[in-house]
């Protein structure tokens, strides 16, 4: 099985996080798994709004997350489970997740459940 790519911190880069968030539905995805800390479960996240995100489009969005340095996702058996990278984030572009999840929260969109502060742990 291929390795899942991971960018080291310093490698993490801004429009990739502004790619990768730029989608109301990976916005909403990363949202999820901020708040839940871990997820475990795929279906646990594919429920935006009203509509189920296909599982096929559904790995394509936690590649550009994982990509872009937003998530660490890591397999257990048969299982994925993803984490936030927020502390890495903000370590490297301090206040750039807040003011995008802000901005989603203001505009009152499908993301705007996401909290307004840095998750807790």
């Amino acid at each position: 099985m291929r390795p899942l790519f991971h960018p080291a911190t310093e490698d993490i880069q801004p429009a990739a996080i502004l790619h990768a968030l730029s989608d109301s539905s990976r916005a909403a995805i990363f949202a999820k798994i901020m708040q839940a800390g871990c997820v475990e479960a795929c279906s646990a996240v594919s429920a935006v709004g009203d509509r189920v995100i296909p599982k096929s489009s559904l790995s394509n969005h936690f590649k550009v997350l994982r990509e872009a340095g937003l998530i660490r996702s890591e397999r257990h058996g048969v299982e994925v489970r993803n984490h936030s990278r927020w502390a890495d984030v903000e370590a490297r572009f301090p206040g750039l997740l807040p003011a995008i999840i802000n901005a989603y929260a203001s505009d009152g969109g499908v993301a705007s459940h996401v909290p307004r502060t840095s998750p807790a742990g």
